[in-house]
């Protein structure tokens, strides 16, 4: 029972560390968005997208996104897209290293700037996370009887995710959060 305890523990860690370390990023920052006033190129290339980021277009109906090749991204070629979407809001996951091209399908829109260039960088925040945000993730079993006691899981010997404050966290506060949630698992968990 502990050790299905344990690894039920370890598994939701592992999860939420993924969340918590994925970035979602809203194509234009927050105050531009996928139209044809924001400089789209500029915003693409003050970021750093890593795999497992997520893409957010956000849209007015008279717009929408298509995933094109290089040669259509450059030359503004609607008629064959990778992929195409409409609805206001899209969301792409990035889960390959590489460069994707979107455009906006709406005749004049990509040629008046309504397009947008994105490298992944295949070095994945999730994989492999640093050092110093894991402590340790495999513990050492507590006797049955210490893990069915009335122990608060604060007090107990259970395996804990540790990140910076936010103040030193490149993750700002969804380190926080997740520790937080990582808490209440453990003790829902252990108790």
């Amino acid at each position: 029972m502990a050790k299905t305890r344990t690894l039920i523990s370890l598994t939701i860690s592992a999860m939420l560390l993924k969340l918590a370390m994925a970035a979602n990023y809203t194509v234009g920052g927050q105050t531009g968005g996928w139209d044809t006033t924001t400089n789209l190129q500029s915003w693409a290339s003050s970021q750093s997208f890593l795999v497992g980021d997520n893409l957010i277009f956000q849209y007015a109906p008279n717009h929408d996104l298509l995933e094109v090749s290089k040669t259509d991204y450059e030359s503004c070629q609607a008629s064959n897209p990778i992929q195409s979407y409409s609805g206001g809001t899209t969301t792409i996951p990035l889960s390959s290293p590489g460069k994707k091209y979107f455009i906006c399908g709406t005749l004049g829109h990509c040629s008046q700037g309504m397009k947008v260039e994105i490298d992944t960088l295949a070095g994945s925040a999730s994989a492999n996370p640093p050092a110093s945000l894991v402590s340790p993730l495999v513990p050492t079993p507590a006797p049955e009887s210490s893990i069915s006691s009335a122990t608060p899981a604060s007090e107990t010997t259970s395996p804990m995710l540790l990140a910076p404050s936010p103040s030193d966290s490149p993750l700002g506060n969804s380190a926080s959060s997740f520790n937080s949630i990582h808490s209440i698992i453990l003790e829902w968990v252990f108790n």
